[in-house]
C-alpha cells in the first residue's frame, strides 16, 4: 500500500449537505428531501467533530480548497457555513489564495443570504442552472425558471469574485442548433466557467423507469456524439476550452478543487455518503462515511467520525485511480507519477497502439492524455492502459 506522489496533487477539503428542497428525476446523488426543517445546530455541531477527526489524521497538510456540495448546500444558513469554515480554518494551515467553492440552486438564491456565505468566507459559487429554457427545467424536474437562473447569476456575479455554473445538454427532443443558442447565452451570461454535462440514464432514477416504459426519449449514440463536438467547439471558439471532459474554462479560472481529484491529490470527505483519498504514514486509504443523514448524525455524536470504510489502496488500485481521474484532464497525465503510484511502467506495446489508433497522444517526453476520439471510450482506454 506504499504510495509516493500524492502530495503533487494538492489537498482539498470536500463538505456534503445531504438535503434538497426536491429530488431531481436524473439525479442519483446522496440527496434527501425532508419535509420538517432540518437541525443546522445539530449537523454544524457533527460537521466539527468529524472534521476534528480527520484533522489528526491529517496533521501538517495545507488547504487549497474547500468545496460545499450537495444536495443543495445552498439551504444552509450563512451560520451554518460560518460554523464549518472556522472549523477547517482551525484544524489546518490555508492557503493565501485557497478557493471556498460552494453549490447552490437558483431557486435558493437570496441576495442577502449570498452576502452572508461570502462573510463567511466562501469566494466561489456553483450554480445548477441545468437549462435557460422553461420547458426543459420543468423536464429536468427543477424548481426555478430560465428569468430564476438569469437573476440568480447576476447576484452570484455581483456577490463572489469567482462564478461557475451548469448545463445539461442532449436533452430529450434538444437540436443540436438550439444547444449552440443556449450555450453561446450562457458564456454571455458567464462565466469563466462553465459545467457541461450529457444528461446519463442513472438506474434507480424516475428517468431510468421512463427510459425503459419507452417513455422517454434520448437522443441516440451518433446524435449524442454530435452534442459533444458541438460543445467543445461552441466552447473553444469562446475561449473556455475543456480542460476536462465536462469542465470548461478562461486560462486561471480552472475548478482547483476538482483539479486535486483529477491530478490524484488527497481530499478529506466529510458529511453524509462523503468519500475521501488520504495519504498516512506510507499508506493511502479510501474512505467513506455513512449515506443516512441522520444515522451518520447519530453516529458522529456517538463516535466523533461516521465512516464505514477506511481501506488501504494497494499499488495496482492507485494507479488504476490515477489513470481513470488524469485521463479525463486536457493535461493528461504523467507516466513517471503513474510509477510511483502503481510500481509497475505502462505497456509499451499497448501504449503505441492506443497512440496509432488515435485514441492517446504524447505530449512531451513523460505526458500522455486522451484525444478527443479517446474521450468517447475513456473507461476502454484507462481499461488498456491499466492491463
Amino acid at each position: 500500500m506504499t504510495t509516493q506522489g500524492a502530495n503533487e496533487g494538492g489537498f482539498g477539503i470536500y463538505v456534503h449537505w445531504p438535503f434538497c428542497a426536491a429530488k431531481c428525476p436524473y439525479c442519483d446523488f446522496n440527496s434527501h428531501v425532508r419535509h420538517q426543517p432540518v437541525d443546522q445546530a445539530r449537523f454544524a455541531a457533527a460537521f466539527e467533530r468529524e472534521l476534528a477527526h480527520f484533522a489528526d489524521l491529517t496533521k501538517g497538510k495545507t488547504v487549497q480548497s474547500v468545496f460545499l456540495g450537495g444536495g443543495t448546500p445552498s439551504l444552509m444558513e450563512p451560520a451554518t457555513v460560518e460554523r464549518i469554515l472556522d472549523a477547517i480554518s482551525g484544524h489546518w494551515a490555508m492557503d493565501a489564495d485557497v478557493e471556498i467553492s460552494m453549490e447552490a440552486n437558483p431557486s435558493s438564491v437570496e441576495a442577502e443570504r449570498f452576502r452572508g456565505y461570502r462573510a463567511a468566507g466562501v469566494n466561489r459559487v456553483s450554480l445548477g442552472v441545468q437549462s435557460l429554457i422553461d420547458t426543459d427545467l420543468k423536464l429536468l424536474g427543477r424548481l426555478h425558471d430560465a428569468q430564476t437562473a438569469r437573476k440568480a447569476i447576476e447576484t452570484a456575479r455581483a456577490t463572489f469574485p469567482r462564478l461557475s455554473f451548469d448545463l445539461i445538454y442532449a436533452r430529450p427532443g434538444q437540436t443540436p442548433a438550439g444547444w449552440a443558442d443556449e450555450l453561446n447565452e450562457a458564456i454571455a451570461l458567464a462565466a469563466d466557467h462553465l459545467s457541461l454535462y450529457q444528461l446519463t440514464i442513472e438506474e434507480g432514477t424516475p428517468f431510468y423507469t421512463l427510459y425503459h416504459a419507452g417513455k422517454l426519449k434520448m437522443p441516440d449514440q451518433e446524435l449524442g456524439a454530435a452534442f459533444y463536438e458541438l460543445t467543445q467547439e461552441v466552447t473553444a471558439d469562446a475561449g473556455l476550452p475543456a480542460y476536462e471532459v465536462s469542465n470548461h474554462a478562461r486560462p486561471g479560472a480552472e475548478c482547483r478543487h476538482n483539479l486535486v481529484y483529477w491530478r490524484y491529490g488527497d481530499y478529506v470527505g466529510v458529511g453524509p455518503g462523503a468519500h475521501g483519498r488520504l495519504t498516512v504514514g506510507v499508506n493511502r486509504l479510501a474512505t467513506a462515511t455513512e449515506r443516512h443523514p441522520e444515522t451518520w448524525l447519530e453516529n458522529v455524536e456517538s463516535h466523533g467520525h461516521a465512516m464505514i470504510e477506511n481501506a488501504g489502496l494497494t499499488e495496482e488500485e492507485q494507479g488504476d485511480e490515477f489513470l481513470l481521474m488524469g485521463l479525463r484532464l486536457t493535461e493528461g497525465i504523467d507516466l513517471k507519477r503513474y510509477e510511483r503510484f502503481s510500481h509497475r511502467s505502462i505497456d509499451p506495446r499497448r501504449l503505441a497502439a492506443l497512440l496509432e489508433h488515435g485514441m492517446v497522444e504524447k505530449i512531451g517526453e513523460n505526458r500522455v492524455r486522451a484525444t478527443r476520439d479517446g474521450f468517447f471510450v475513456l473507461d476502454a482506454v484507462v481499461a488498456d492502459l491499466a492491463a
